[in-house]
């Protein structure tokens, strides 16, 4: 009866070491997800990727594809401000007509925020981003639009491992013609990922 009352001890004292461990092992990844997504927005970082939308691929008889490409590049000048450049291609391809297509490159500026110490933010950040550059817009029917073509809007980051972004960005485009029609417009809504690489030296550690 002692002995089992021994073992009854020993065993539930072993239970306790483990829950104790598993709590203290939920606590440092909390803390190093928590720290591994704000070096991912610190000044020095640099982000890499893109975004894909308006993708439509009809399956018609006269068949038509149409989508948006948009690569990016940035560096976080500061925590939190990221300024770089982008590309953007966008193809409308229809059997029998002339393709439709929108072009952009320009700069890029970002301003991330969020409470890290929420649960709701925990892995995800809330972004700002707005861009300047030369656009063109170019139907297949109707007028061109070429000119300075300029785009704002919120978005939001999910961080499915320290170094890798999903997000999805709303943003209004406009572009102001040079020549023929005066004025193009419209609301884009896009998904993409981004890459995040951190610091890998102290130099800007002097602030």
């Amino acid at each position: 009866m002692l002995r089992a009352n021994a073992v009854e001890k020993t065993f539930s004292h072993n239970i306790n070491i483990i829950m104790i461990i598993k709590y203290i092992g939920a606590i440092l990844i909390s803390a190093c997800s928590v720290g591994c997504l704000q070096a991912q927005i610190q000044r020095g970082s640099v982000l890499m990727g893109g975004e894909i939308s308006d993708l439509n691929w009809s399956l018609s008889d006269k068949g038509s594809f149409s989508g948006r490409l948009s690569p990016k590049a940035a560096f976080f000048i500061k925590d939190n401000i990221a300024v770089g450049s982008y590309i953007s291609f966008h193809a409308t391809v229809s059997e029998g007509t002339s393709p439709s297509t929108t072009y952009g490159v320009g700069i890029l500026g970002r301003y991330y925020w969020g409470d890290r110490n929420s649960n709701l933010f925990r892995k995800s950040k809330f972004f700002a981003e707005g861009t300047v550059g030369i656009e063109g817009n170019n139907p297949a029917e109707g007028d061109n639009t070429n000119g300075l073509g300029l785009s704002a809007g919120p978005g939001i980051a999910y961080f499915i491992s320290p170094a890798i972004g999903l997000e999805a960005l709303a943003k209004y485009k406009g572009i102001a013609g040079f020549w023929s029609a005066p004025l193009s417009h419209n609301i884009v809504i896009s998904f993409g990922f981004q890459i995040y690489l951190t610091r890998s030296s102290d130099k800007y550690d002097n602030r």
